[in-house]
């Protein structure tokens, strides 16, 4: 064990050493203030086009505008289920008189992780996890660690646990900072804030049977576990790519298409029951606390979990196999 913690130990120095967590806090200083700043001039924009700040009248214009765009023959059909459901769950908060959207920093940390769980952050763990193998063929430095006196699979599980940490710290990051800057304009109150979750939902209906009430600061850790979740399925690929891949360019290439392609199949894919097996598609797992419809009828919180932990496990198993069956002079 205390060798294993050394080479962790030296794995993560590695990775500092490369300034990739600084290019990471860079990326969400420079972002978050404009996401920020975005959020605040559309809440100014909807309360000067609604002449007030209630919110139960900004809701209750949002429900009227849905419903009246559900008469449109030319909106596809499976936005409209999508539209009839967010016009229950909007009555739900309504007839409960709980706001859904209360500006402050708590809420836009919520808001902002579950918009970034699918592109945004697991790009952000690609940007760390694509050259942990990879990189030692760049740098030349392969031939040296595989020929070093430690077992091979023990060299791979330190770079697998030092990608963990820093998986964990990105996650961490991303939420503090969000909140930190979001903070600064929208107040840093709403931890002990209501929000609804458990709604379930049955073709275009929602089943309120379940839905119970929860502090925002519960809701917002069980937000950040499932996306930390996610980001763990991307990063035990990414090592897999890594693995296979000499080149860190072509395998941050290859993961950076899988992720984008995932969103352009979540919009496009509907019909396409296949794709849920895809892990591209099952991330966005934030969604299925607030309600909303899945990309693919059918998929559940279960099935997104165990899908991806299928991916994960499947990628590990690939990446040890190779990575310890690998010729050193290759």
């Amino acid at each position: 064990m205390g060798r294993l913690y050394l080479l962790v130990m030296n794995e993560c120095i590695k990775i500092l050493r490369k300034k990739r967590l600084l290019v990471v806090i860079l990326i969400l200083v420079v972002l978050v203030p404009i996401f920020t700043y975005a959020q605040y001039r559309a809440t100014l924009s909807n309360q000067q086009q609604l002449g007030t700040s209630d919110w139960r009248i900004a809701v209750r214009q949002q429900i009227n505008d849905t419903t009246n765009r559900l008469s449109s023959t030319r909106i596809p059909e499976e936005w409209k289920v999508a539209m009839r459901i967010r016009v229950q769950q909007l009555q739900y908060y309504l007839n409960h008189d709980i706001d859904p959207t209360s500006p402050n920093g708590v809420t836009f940390t919520r808001d902002f992780m579950a918009n970034a769980v699918s592109l945004f952050i697991p790009l952000l763990i690609v940007v760390i996890a694509s050259d942990l193998v990879s990189g030692e063929h760049t740098s030349g430095t392969i031939k040296v660690l595989l020929t070093r006196p430690v077992k091979r699979w023990k060299i791979i599980t330190s770079k697998l646990m030092a990608l963990i940490l820093f998986v964990s710290a990105v996650v961490i990051l991303t939420g503090a900072i969000a909140y930190l800057i979001s903070g600064l304009v929208f107040g840093y109150g709403g931890w002990t804030y209501p929000v609804l979750t458990g709604f379930k939902l049955r073709g275009s209906e929602v089943i309120t049977k379940y839905v119970h009430v929860i502090p925002q600061w519960l809701y917002l850790i069980m937000e950040y576990g499932l996306a930390w979740y996610s980001c763990f399925c991307v990063a035990c690929i990414s090592l897999m790519v890594s693995v296979l891949v000499r080149s860190t360019a072509a395998g941050m290439g290859a993961m950076v298409s899988a992720l984008i392609a995932g969103t352009i199949l979540m919009n496009m894919a509907s019909t396409w029951q296949s794709a849920k097996y895809f892990f591209m598609i099952n991330l966005q797992l934030t969604d299925y606390l607030a309600g909303v419809l899945p990309p693919i009828p059918g998929m559940t919180l279960s099935f997104s979990v165990i899908t991806l932990g299928v991916w994960s496990a499947a990628s590990l198993v690939v990446a040890y196999t190779v990575f310890i069956r690998r010729d050193v002079l290759s």
